[in-house]
């Protein structure tokens, strides 16, 4: 740090204005650092600030001028004075505008944001802004000194001669923090940080106790006082914030550190100085004395710094040492807290020194990544010295021409006094206190001194001055660079002088190649390897240490790490083929495409272990794998086919085949140029006597046509070439029927894979007509079968089977899968019989039945229930015929089972959609007795799916409504028994309530007369759906559910059902009653008709099998002969009887075998009713018609019927 003056101005006493004195009481720099302005008298003098030429006086006040200031950029200024008055100026020097204040004004500033002027006074302060047309004041409580604005611009500090600092707000200036130094310490000087890069702000007081002091915009105090030893003046920030400069009743100006230290003097003067200020763009300060002296210095901050390796120790704010760690990127930072003079760094030792001693630090650990440094040892001394160089135990010295060393207690240990100066000096390794020196002196020579042996070893000895010396890695050669910038090689142990190079201002070798070295000169970079030629590059600044291909570059007082590439020297020795050198270069550092183009080389001149190092670096694992293959099948004279090998597998494709033709191997040449589709070139290598060669040229050809989207010229040079297998699968990915057809048609029955996959591609497209034509060449029957059912062409299939029985089985099961699938289960089930599986047809009927119960399709239940018991029949038929009675059993009580559940879902499908829909189309007739015929069947056990609770609901519902109230509050009891829905809940709740004011009996209308023997049944029937005294089953309407007036009969034994029904169906004998076939006898007597039976009496009856004469036994006669049994049977019946059966009054239901038919008498022939004779379920003919319009089949096993439309009446 020197200080260097640049112009003086002394304001004479004949300059001065009358009553005037000459004190410079403010100066300011221009923010671009063109002029400097200075407050004497009362003008304001313009000064050029590089040359102190002197421009302008502006006069504007009318006595002296206290303070002046720029603003922000510089277009203005202003001044205040003792004639209280502000002027603002522009930069043409003009005045602009002015106010007053009731005093005189002691102090101004500019905000550093905005255009607000602070103008302070001894009673007052006031903020004046271009936007506001008068200035707002505010009172203080005493005189104010000085003032600053924090670097954001919001708040202002006021010093008071009081010995009080107020903060206050830019926004009304309401005072925010109030800070009390104590009587008599008058704040004469305050400035904030002007620095923007530091988080919290931080204002430097120095007051008339002699005090320097820091505070936070809190008011908080950071760090302790510290004394000045003079009453201070000015202060002034550096525009980094770094530095304070202060000057005061010392007559002189000093600069001291962020935290108070004091550092140096920088400018004396004659008496007190009063002004001072720093330019924003140069290290240049001004300073003002009461004498009327103005001085502009530039202060010039050297570079302390040592570096070793990659270890890089610098100073930083003069009193702070920074260590670098140049590869890494790392710092950290030691706090001297004093003014730093030397620093040196040798391996794990840091030697520091201040004005009045020297710390030496060590490492905390010996890792070379540990950054921690703590005090070894502390020389309390005071040292005057050129160069400071520390080793392992010794601090070194340069003092002129004598080098001297210390132990790191302090005790000069050794001497050496040398011819001339020293210029430099390097420690270059050794064993712990016995380390190498080399040192450079003015005289020209080079000595090698060691810390232990006091003589010095003359190595080289130059005509002119050294400037700048360095050892290479193996210490074999010397570097120098003296007075004539000239850089002179030597080897030590011949001293004989390899190279020279001009220009050089500094140099160093490269710590981890022996034979690399770089230097600066001219704004360049130059970088030597051997004896090649010097590789340039622009770079500024100096170098001082390379290491791999990191290059340490100090420029403007700063340390850069450049990485450079050692590419061109490793692209020399590659040139000359020494590859073993150029691996070496590489290792340093170079790029990818370096590393590559030596792998290339190497390979291409069979240094395979050089390229095998070059590859790994790379990673390239295909390299790698070519070069260990080479390794394998390396032999004598192989050299040319490897070389091939090479230059194909790189691209060089043309010279590869040149070099295959030149060892004898043309085929690989062809079958190289093969796979790169360069067919043509490939044919120049193709030998016409080889046809397997040409087949698979043109397969490769193919291949390649295939790969580029042209799929038909590939299958044709397939076809070509006789590779059908190829053909076929473009032909068939193309979806070309046309082109599959042509190769299948050229296939004969050998090509069995061939035809096979045509087949294949043939179903995938739907052409099964060719897919059979292929299987039919190949003879395979089994696969035409499957074809036809995966087709579904059912009649091929039926055709195939009837020339080969054994496919039945194979094609009818899938047949009837097919049909099941299409909701066609009768064809299903007359397949699954044909193809001998009848349990398959019942399972597929069991599994529809299981689904349509879970899916609530009740009505879908009832039909596949219905389906299924008709299959066990069919079933205990066949198991029949067979003579297994049991397995006969078994299926028969499938059979009821089944055609019960059917009967029940029919009937649970139209009661679901009552409780759950708002309307039904039944009346509630249907209901009730829809209601009670499953309560009937669910005593015992309720199916699976049929809900309780919707029953006995909708029975107590209708029940309620018809009036049958036994009946319906038996159904509400059962109900408030039962969890049922919420839905319910209320209903039930209240009928089981109003219920209770019902009679306890059920209407007449609503019970059941059983038509054999004139009981009346109750409505809750403990037996069940049958007669509680003749226990027949009550028959029901399968639309409304009414009991039909049927009584079951049987023929006597002997009579067949066959000939039962013939004689029903025969005519009635010619002798009939005379009033018709009927014994009741019907008489009108005017307001009353009457009815009389005159049939026979009993024990009249003409016996059994009598003859047709009107006093015969007849079926009446026999109703009223049955005797209560405990189980139901029905009524036994002679031929004679059912000859006199009109056909009309009797229903014949024809079960299948082993069933017998079921034979049932209408007792109300005017009741016409209908049968289904596909299901044996019986309808009122009313009903059952309304259904077949409707529905065009069935209501219960869904038989389709034509339905005649009734044809317009003829016009009469």
């Amino acid at each position: 740090m020197k200080p260097c003056p640049i112009w003086v101005e002394q304001i004479d006493d004949k300059d001065k204005s009358d009553d005037q004195d000459c004190i410079v009481y403010g100066v300011a720099a221009k923010p671009d650092g063109t002029r400097v302005l200075a407050a004497t008298s009362s003008l304001i003098r313009v000064f050029n600030a590089l040359n102190g030429e002197f421009i302008a006086p502006l006069k504007g006040h009318k006595d002296a001028v206290y303070c002046v200031c720029y603003n922000r950029d510089g277009t203005r200024f202003a001044s205040g004075g003792a004639d209280k008055t502000v002027i603002i100026w522009t930069e043409e020097l003009v005045g602009i505008l002015k106010y007053t204040h009731n005093e005189a004004i002691q102090s101004i500033c500019y905000n550093p944001i905005s255009s607000h002027l602070i103008s302070c006074t001894s009673i007052d302060f006031g903020i004046w802004s271009p936007e506001q047309k008068s200035v707002v004041k505010h009172k203080v409580p005493a005189k104010v000194t000085s003032c600053s604005w924090t670097k954001d611009g919001q708040y202002v500090s006021l010093g008071y001669f009081s010995g009080q600092i107020s903060v206050r707000s830019i926004k009304g200036g309401e005072e925010k923090v109030k800070i009390d130094r104590g009587a008599g310490a008058s704040v004469w000087c305050l400035k904030w940080n002007p620095s923007k890069s530091e988080s919290v702000d931080l204002m430097a007081v120095a007051d008339w106790n002699q005090k320097l002091s820091f505070y936070q915009l809190n008011g908080r105090q950071v760090g302790k006082d510290r004394h000045l030893g003079f009453d201070p003046g000015c202060m002034a920030w550096y525009p980094g914030g770094e530095y304070i400069l202060i000057g005061g009743s010392n007559k002189q100006l000093g600069l001291y550190t962020r935290e108070g230290i004091y550092l140096t003097k920088i400018v004396d003067m004659a008496s007190w100085v009063w002004s001072c200020d720093v330019f924003p763009t140069d290290n240049y300060v001004i300073g003002g004395s009461q004498d009327g002296q103005i001085k502009v210095t530039q202060l010039n901050f050297n570079t302390v710094h040592g570096l070793y390796k990659d270890r890089y120790a610098y100073r930083e704010n003069m009193t702070d040492v920074i260590i670098q760690n140049l590869l890494q990127e790392q710092k950290v930072k030691i706090k001297c807290r004093d003014w730093v003079k030397k620093v040196a760094i040798y391996k794990y030792r840091l030697a520091v020194q201040l004005p009045d001693k020297i710390i030496v630090y060590e490492l905390y650990s010996d890792d070379v990544s540990d950054m921690h440094y703590r005090v070894k040892d502390k020389i309390l001394h005071k040292f005057e010295c050129n160069l400071l160089v520390v080793t392992a135990h010794h601090i070194l010295l340069c003092k002129d021409h004598r080098l001297q060393a210390f132990s790191f207690s302090g005790a000069k240990e050794r001497e050496w006094v040398l011819e001339a100066n020293i210029r430099y000096i390097k420690v270059i390794g050794g064993p712990p206190g016995k380390e190498g020196l080399l040192v450079g002196l003015k005289n020209g020579q080079v000595l090698k001194i060691f810390v232990d042996n006091p003589f010095p070893m003359l190595i080289i000895k130059q005509p002119q001055c050294i400037r700048c010396i360095d050892i290479s890695m193996s210490k074999r050669k010397l570097a120098i660079i003296d007075e004539t910038q000239t850089c002179s090689v030597y080897d030590i142990k011949t001293k004989k002088l390899l190279f020279q190079e001009p220009n050089a201002t500094s140099l160093a070798w490269n710590t981890n190649n022996e034979e690399m070295i770089c230097f600066s000169s001219d704004g360049h970079l130059n970088i030597k390897a051997s004896n090649f030629p010097v590789h340039k590059r622009k770079m500024q600044g100096y170098v001082v240490g390379f290491s791999g291909s990191k290059i340490f570059c100090l420029h403007n007082m700063t340390m850069q790490t450049v990485d450079v590439p050692q590419s061109s020297p490793m692209g020399q020795y590659i040139e000359r083929k020494m590859f073993n050198e150029a691996y070496s270069v590489a290792c340093l550092g170079v790029t990818n495409n370096d590393w590559l183009n030596l792998a290339n080389k190497s390979l291409e001149n069979l240094n395979m272990d050089v390229a095998k190092k070059s590859f790994m670096r790379l990673r390239e694992l295909k390299y790698l794998e070519f070069i260990y293959s080479v390794e394998e099948r390396k032999s004598p004279g192989s050299n040319n086919l490897i070389l091939a090998d090479f230059l194909a597998f790189k691209g060089d494709f043309q010279e590869a085949a040149k070099v295959y033709k030149k060892s004898g191997n043309e085929a690989k040449a062809m079958e190289m140029f093969s796979d790169l589709r360069q067919f043509e070139n490939a044919k120049d290598f193709l030998t016409s006597s080889d046809p397997k060669n040409v087949k698979g040229l043109i397969k490769r050809q193919a291949e390649w046509c295939k790969s580029t989207n042209d799929p038909g010229s590939a299958i044709d040079l397939y076809m070509a070439a006789a590779a059908f297998n190829e053909a076929i699968e473009i032909a068939g990915n193309q979806k070309w029927s046309d082109k599959l057809i042509e190769i299948m048609r050229q296939l004969n029955k050998t090509h069995i894979d061939e035809l096979r996959s045509c087949a294949g591609h043939f179903k995938s497209m739907g052409k099964y007509e060719f897919a059979a034509e292929c299987y039919q060449k190949l003879g395979e029957l089994n696969s035409l079968v499957e074809l036809y059912i995966e087709s579904q062409q059912w009649q091929e299939a039926f055709s195939l089977c009837g020339d080969h029985p054994e496919f039945k089985e194979s094609v009818y099961i899938p047949y009837a899968n097919y049909l099941a699938e299409n909701d066609q289960f009768d064809e299903a089930q007359d397949a699954y019989y044909t193809a001998g599986k009848p349990k398959e047809a019942v399972k597929v009927l069991e599994k529809l039945t299981h689904n349509a119960v879970s899916e609530r399709r009740y009505n879908d239940a009832s039909y596949y229930f219905w389906k299924l018991s008709m299959a066990y029949l069919k079933l205990a038929n066949q198991a029949q015929t067979k003579g297994e009675e049991e397995e006969v059993n078994i299926c028969l009580d499938k059979f009821q089972d089944y055609q019960q559940r059917a009967e029940v879902y029919y009937a649970y499908h139209t009661l679901h959609r009552f409780t759950e829909q708002p309307f039904s189309q039944h009346l509630p007739d249907a209901i009730f007795n829809m209601a009670r015929f499953l309560l009937h069947h669910t005593l015992q056990e309720t199916p699976y799916g049929v809900s309780k609770v919707a029953v006995l609901f909708a029975l107590a519902k209708m029940s309620k409504n018809m009036g049958a109230y036994k009946l319906a509050r038996h159904a509400f009891d059962k109900l408030q028994q039962m969890v049922i829905p919420l839905r319910m809940q209320e209903d039930v709740d209240s009928n089981s309530i109003t219920i209770r004011s019902k009679p306890f009996q059920d209407k007449e209308e609503c019970l059941w007369l059983c038509t054999k023997c004139s009981t009346v049944n109750p409505l809750l029937n403990s037996m069940g759906n049958q007669c509680i005294n003749c226990q027949q089953p009550f028959v029901h309407s399968f639309y409304a559910f009414e009991t039909l007036p049927l009584v079951e009969f049987i023929p006597e034994n002997g009579i067949s059902d066959q000939e039962a029904e013939a004689l029903i169906n025969s005519d009635p004998p010619a002798k009939q009653r005379a009033g018709g076939d009927t014994p009741w006898k019907e008489s009108d007597r005017g307001d009353v008709q009457t009815m009389t039976f005159e049939g026979p009496t009993v024990g009249n009856s003409g016996g059994s099998g009598g003859g047709g004469g009107g006093g015969g036994e007849t079926f009446e006669d026999r109703l009223q002969q049955w005797d209560t049994v405990s189980s139901y049977a029905p009524i036994e019946i002679s031929a004679n009887i059912m000859r006199q059966m009109h056909k009309s009054e009797v229903l014949v239901l024809k079960w299948p075998s082993p069933l017998r038919y079921q034979f049932y008498k209408n007792c109300m022939p005017e009741i016409i009713l209908k049968m289904c004779d596909n299901c044996n379920r019986i309808f009122y003919a009313d009903d059952l018609e309304l259904q077949y319009l409707k529905l065009k089949a069935c209501p219960f096993c869904r038989k389709k019927v034509e339905v005649e439309e009734a044809s317009p009446p003829a016009e009469q």
